[in-house]
C-alpha cells in the first residue's frame, strides 16, 4: 500500500481501532499471531487512538534493534510500565540508561558470574529438597521457580538473604498487572482511582519500597570494597547532586532489579518443566546426560559446556515461550523498516514469540524439538531470528547468570525428582512484562525412574 508516495504496511482499516483495543486486551498473543498469519512480516494494526508497526523479519529486528538502535525508544508497555516500576535500567532512556548501565554493567562481568556458581548450584539444590520432601503432593512449580531464582538473585547480585520477604514475588505480580493494566488503557485511567486493582498494586509497591529501603540501611554507606549491584547502586545514588532524586533512581533501581532479575528466568523453568513433562523422550535423553557428565554431584562452572543438550533444550524452551515476549519501542525520527515508511513517533513492535515462530526459518514452528539448536542444524538461520535475550545495546545484562541458572536448575530437577502435571490441568501463556504461565503451573512430585 502507497500512502502520499510512501509505502505503507498491510492492516486493518481504521474503523477496527476499537475491537483491536479490545482484542489487544483479551488476547495479546492472538493479535500479534493473528496479524503474522494474515500480513507477514510487516503490518499496520491501528489500536485505540494509535497505529502499531508490527514487523516480524529477522533482518526488520536487526534495523530496529542493533543497526539504528539511536532512533528507537522504549515504546508502547514499557513506557506505561514507568508509572508502575519508575525509571529504572528496564525502562529509562537516553543519558540516563547509559549512566544506569554503566553502574550496573561489572556486577555481570564473566568472572563475577563465574565466581557464583557455587552459590547458584546451592540454591538449585536447595530446591531439590524442598520439593523432595513433599513427594507425593502437587505443588505450584511457578511459585517455586520464583522463590528459587530470588534466593540467586539475593545471594549473586545483592549478597543478601531475600527469604526473609516472601511477599517480594507476590507484589511483583501486582506490579506486573498494573503494568499491563497501563498498556490496555494507554495510562488513559488515573492512577488515583481507588479500582481495586490500583490499590493491590499502591500496597504492592510500598511493600516493595520497604523492602528496598530496609536492604540499603542494612548495607550502610561504607565503602567496603564489595563489587555487588547494591553496592555499586548505593554508591551511584551518593554521588547525586539531589539526595532526594538519588533515593528515588535508588528505589526504582532496585525495584526493577527484583523483578527482572528473577521473573525471565522463573518463567522459563515453569516452561521448561511442562514441556520436558509432555516430550518424555526429550526428559530421558536430558536426565541421561545430566547423570552422565554430573553423577550425583552438584553442577559446576566447567559443565555449562559438556551439558549440551541441557542447554539446547533451554534454547528451544525459549524459542516457544521467550521470557521476554514482546520488544516495544518508539521511532524518534522517520525511518524506512524493510522498505516501508516509519514516521516519527510510531510505536514499532518486534515479538519475539512470532519471529521464534516464523516459519521461514523454523520448520514446523510450534513443534518442541531441541536439536533445531545443534550446531549443525542452527548454521544457516539468521542471528536475528532467535532472540530471547533481545538485541543491540539493550540486550539483557543479565542473560549469563539466567542461563547459568537455568541449566543448573533443570539438570538438577530432572536428574533428583520426576515432576508430572495433573490429568485436566490446563497450561495457558499469559503475555504479562515476561511471558508466564496463567495461574501458576502445578504438577506433582515424584521419584525419577
Amino acid at each position: 500500500m502507497v500512502r502520499g508516495g510512501r509505502r505503507v504496511p498491510p492492516g486493518p482499516a481504521r474503523h477496527a481501532a476499537l475491537r483491536m483495543l479490545l482484542v489487544m486486551t483479551r488476547d495479546r498473543l492472538g493479535m500479534m499471531t493473528s496479524a503474522a498469519d494474515r500480513y507477514g512480516d510487516a503490518a499496520r494494526l491501528p489500536v485505540g487512538p494509535k497505529s502499531l508497526y508490527f514487523f516480524n523479519h529477522p533482518d526488520h529486528a536487526k534495523h530496529v534493534l542493533a543497526d539504528n538502535a539511536a532512533n528507537y525508544h522504549k515504546g508502547i508497555g514499557l513506557v506505561h510500565a514507568r508509572r508502575a516500576l519508575g525509571d529504572g535500567l528496564l525502562t529509562s532512556e537516553g543519558e540516563l540508561w547509559r549512566k544506569q548501565r554503566k553502574v550496573i554493567q561489572p556486577a555481570f562481568q564473566s568472572r563475577r558470574i563465574a565466581a557464583q556458581a557455587g552459590a547458584v548450584a546451592e540454591e538449585a539444590a536447595a530446591l531439590v529438597d524442598r520439593l523432595r520432601e513433599r513427594t507425593g503432593q502437587t505443588v505450584d512449580v511457578s511459585h517455586e521457580m520464583t522463590a528459587l531464582t530470588l534466593g540467586v538473585l539475593g545471594r549473586t547480585l545483592l549478597d543478601t538473604d531475600l527469604g526473609r520477604f516472601p511477599s517480594v514475588g507476590g507484589d511483583f505480580a501486582a506490579v506486573q498487572d498494573q503494568a499491563m493494566f497501563e498498556l490496555e488503557t494507554l495510562s488513559a485511567v488515573p492512577p488515583v482511582l481507588p479500582l481495586p486493582r490500583q490499590l493491590r498494586f499502591r500496597q504492592a509497591r510500598r511493600r516493595l519500597e520497604r523492602v528496598v529501603d530496609q536492604l540499603v540501611a542494612e548495607r550502610g554507606t561504607d565503602d567496603d570494597g564489595r563489587e555487588d549491584v547494591l553496592s555499586r547502586l548505593i554508591a551511584s545514588a551518593g554521588r547525586e547532586p539531589d539526595p532526594r532524586i538519588g533515593r528515588i533512581r535508588l528505589r526504582d533501581e532496585l525495584v526493577t532489579l527484583l523483578l527482572a532479575g528473577h521473573e525471565t528466568t522463573a518463567s522459563t523453568l515453569s516452561w521448561t518443566l511442562y514441556l520436558l513433562d509432555e516430550h518424555p523422550e526429550v526428559r530421558e535423553r536430558l536426565r541421561a546426560e545430566v547423570v552422565s557428565v554430573l553423577g550425583d554431584r552438584l553442577p559446576t562452572m566447567e559443565d555449562l559446556g559438556r551439558l549440551r543438550y541441557t542447554t539446547m533444550v533451554l534454547e528451544e524452551v525459549m524459542r516457544l515461550y521467550p521470557p521476554v515476549w514482546l520488544l516495544p519501542r518508539k521511532a524518534l525520527a522517520d525511518d524506512e523498516v524493510g522498505g516501508y515508511h516509519v514516521p516519527a513517533g510510531a510505536d514499532v513492535l518486534i515479538c519475539t514469540y512470532t519471529l521464534h515462530r516464523h516459519p521461514r526459518f523454523w520448520p514446523d514452528p510450534d513443534r518442541f524439538d531441541p536439536d533445531r539448536f545443534h550446531p549443525d542444524r542452527a548454521v544457516d538461520r539468521p542471528r536475528y531470528a532467535y532472540i530471547p535475550f533481545g538485541a543491540g545495546p539493550r540486550f539483557c545484562v543479565g542473560n549469563h547468570l539466567g542461563l547459568m541458572e537455568a541449566t543448573f536448575a533443570t539438570a538438577l530437577l530432572v536428574r533428583d525428582l520426576r515432576l508430572t502435571r495433573p490429568p485436566g490441568h490446563q497450561v495457558v501463556p499469559e503475555p504479562m512484562l515476561s511471558l508466564r504461565v496463567r495461574g501458576g503451573l502445578a504438577m506433582r512430585v515424584g521419584t525419577p525412574g
